[in-house]
Parts: structure tokens; C-alpha cells; sequence
């Protein structure tokens, strides 16, 4: 028996040119590696692309695989590197953008949609399938390292040392073995680790632990955003104003189409959020909405639906905002496009009758 509880048997079998075997051994990480490309990436499309090379460059490799080892380790030695190599190949950094930086607060200093590539996560995806979750391998996520607030933060990290992040503090590898898969020394590792937590406080809540979201959605949590989805397919500006903290913050990502104009927006305070909204809540050009609720990154999520006239009267796909809710009401809203609907297996339209809240 070897690490991660493999049959020796099984694995001499894929590392023969068995495809199957291969296979079988390679899906059992899927999710987990999904998620680790998803932190090193920022966007569910690219670490699904990339989960895709690493099994590949596993299945050409196989040969190099050494079954006193740890098939799982591995496996991420090898995603790790797909990533590497393709943000070599595409780098990019944090624009610099005139959006207001919050002080001593609940929420991150920067706004998420100042990353222009970040996507939303599944909550559906997180978790290990029933049938892998008696593994000793199988990996529950930490929530706090898969929320919106966190996964922006990394992204202003440089390369390597958002991968010595990962690799130590959320994965919890050893410097010897991040240094190994890094092709570096342990003391640098440790020194980027070091540089990696001092720059993550600068774009992380200054008070993260106190809304920090529990494994599970609470009562009281759904009872909010129901009411929140509510009062938005209702027009219940007065409603929405009960709901929304003094200082909510709302977020639009880059995108196309509607008011998603091709920079991120971003305001705060409750006046200013509710006259933004405005115009689609009240008077002749107020919008038709229905709602679904959803989950990403471990915290509520709605999708919103509008029914436009040209549309045949069903409800066409509008947006995705991720909530924040702290001490019972809406912190924060995230906007992000409808793009994402098929990763949360979201409908791509509903019909004109459908319930306005789902």
C-alpha cells in the first residue's frame, strides 16, 4: 500500500499505458486540483483548462511517477507547474484603478472586480464527490481560502510567490518540498513567504475574522438573501434600504452590454448604492427580474435574470452578484457577468411564467 492508499497493482498498471487505470487514478484529485489552479489562476475557465494539461502532461510523464511517493503530490507538482508555465506565457498584473479604497472595515481595501480575470467559484465544485469523501486523500476546502476577498488578494502577488502561498500556508508543504517543486532553496522559500503574508494584510480585511462565512449557509443567512431577491424582483426600494448596511459596497465587473460598461465600477454608502439602482427599480424603464439562488466561494450568490422585451417574454440571463452578509444584512454586492451561468449550471433562460424567486 502505498501513500494516499493506491493499489500498487493499479498504479503499475497505468504507469504500463493502461488509460483506464490511469484515468481512475488521475479523476479522484480532479476537484481538488481544480481548486489549486483556481487559486493560483483567479478564473474557474483557465484552472479548468489547466487541470486538463496537467492530466495530460501526467499521462506523458507517467513513466517519472516513483509509487513510494505520493500519487496526489505528484499530481500537483505538475498542476503547479501548468500554471507557472501558462501565467509565463500570459502574465498580467492588477491594473491600477481609481476605485476608492476602504480603511478600517468588514470588506477587502480593494474591490475584487479590480481583478479583470477573477471568476466566480462553484460552491457545487468544492467539495469531494460521496464516493471519494472516505479517501484518506480527499481534501475538504478551506473556506476562507476560496473566498472572493482572498482569491483577489493573491492575485497581486507576484508568480512564485503567490505559488510559495499556496503551496506552504494553504496546502501546508514543507519549504524542502516547495523549494523542490520550485526549483529554488528552502531559505528562499521561507523569505517569499515571508514577503507573500506581509503583502496579502495589505489587501485583506483588516477585520476578516469576524465575517469570515461558516462551512454552511445559516437560517438566518438564506432568510436574508430571500429577502434581499425579494425585494429586488418586487421594486422594494424601501425594503432594500432595511436590508443593506450604512455602508454597503456595490461592484460591477468589466463586461459588455447592459450598464457592464468595459471598466469596473465600484461604490459605497447606502445612499449612493440605492440611487445607482435607481433607474431599474423605479419608473417607466424599471426592469423585470427573476432570481436564483446559488453559492460561490462559500458565500451566497443570486443569479438575475431580466425579461427583455425582445426577448420573447422570457427572462435572459443578467448577472451574478456574490452577497457578503454581515451581522444579518448585505455588506457587499459582486457583479460579475453572465458568462459564468453554465459553471454554476445555472439555466440559460427562463420561461415567462417561471417563479421570480428561485
Amino acid at each position: 500500500m502505498i501513500t494516499g492508499d493506491v493499489d500498487k497493482a493499479v498504479v503499475a498498471a497505468a504507469k504500463a499505458g493502461d488509460e483506464a487505470a490511469f484515468g481512475g487514478l488521475a479523476e479522484r484529485y480532479r476537484r481538488e486540483l481544480r481548486v489549486h489552479c483556481y487559486r493560483m489562476l483567479g478564473s474557474y475557465e483557465e484552472a479548468e483548462d489547466q487541470v486538463q494539461e496537467t492530466f495530460l502532461r501526467a499521462w506523458r510523464g507517467r513513466g517519472t511517477y516513483r509509487a513510494e511517493a505520493s500519487f496526489r503530490a505528484w499530481l500537483y507538482r505538475i498542476a503547479t507547474n501548468a500554471c507557472l508555465d501558462f501565467l509565463d506565457r500570459t502574465p498580467r498584473t492588477v491594473p491600477a484603478l481609481d476605485l476608492p479604497v476602504a480603511g478600517d472595515s468588514d470588506l477587502a481595501p480593494r474591490p475584487a472586480v479590480a481583478v479583470p480575470w477573477l471568476q466566480p467559484f462553484p460552491d457545487r465544485l468544492l467539495e469531494p464527490a460521496a464516493d471519494e469523501a472516505g479517501e484518506p486523500d480527499a481534501v475538504a476546502v478551506a473556506r476562507e481560502t476560496i473566498e472572493l476577498a482572498f482569491l483577489a488578494a493573491i492575485q497581486h502577488l507576484p508568480v512564485r510567490t503567490r505559488a510559495v502561498l499556496i503551496l506552504r500556508d494553504v496546502l501546508g508543504w514543507t519549504a524542502k518540498e516547495a523549494a523542490s517543486l520550485l526549483e529554488t532553496t528552502p531559505a528562499s522559500v521561507n523569505s517569499a513567504l515571508q514577503r507573500a503574508r506581509a503583502e496579502l494584510k495589505e489587501h485583506l480585511p483588516t477585520r476578516r475574522a469576524q465575517w469570515r462565512p461558516a462551512a454552511e449557509p445559516s437560517a438566518d443567512e438564506r432568510a436574508v438573501v430571500r429577502r434581499y431577491m425579494t425585494a429586488v424582483v418586487e421594486c422594494d426600494e424601501d425594503a432594500l434600504a432595511q436590508l443593506l448596511r450604512e455602508d454597503v459596497r456595490c461592484g460591477h465587473q468589466a463586461g459588455a452590454g447592459g450598464w457592464m460598461g468595459p471598466e469596473p465600477t465600484w461604490y459605497g454608502g447606502l445612499a449612493e448604492v440605492l440611487e445607482g439602482w435607481a433607474p431599474a427599480l423605479r419608473g417607466p424603464d424599471a426592469l423585470d427580474f427573476a432570481m436564483r439562488f446559488t453559492r460561490a466561494n462559500g458565500q451566497p450568490a443570486v443569479a438575475t435574470y431580466i425579461r427583455w422585451p425582445s426577448a420573447g417574454g422570457r427572462f435572459e440571463p443578467f448577472a451574478l452578484d456574490v452577497l457578503s452578509i454581515v451581522e444579518g444584512k448585505v455588506a457587499e454586492v459582486v457583479n460579475f457577468v453572465p458568462a459564468v451561468f453554465p459553471s454554476f449550471g445555472l439555466p440559460a433562460s427562463l420561461a415567462a411564467d417561471a417563479e421570480r424567486v428561485g
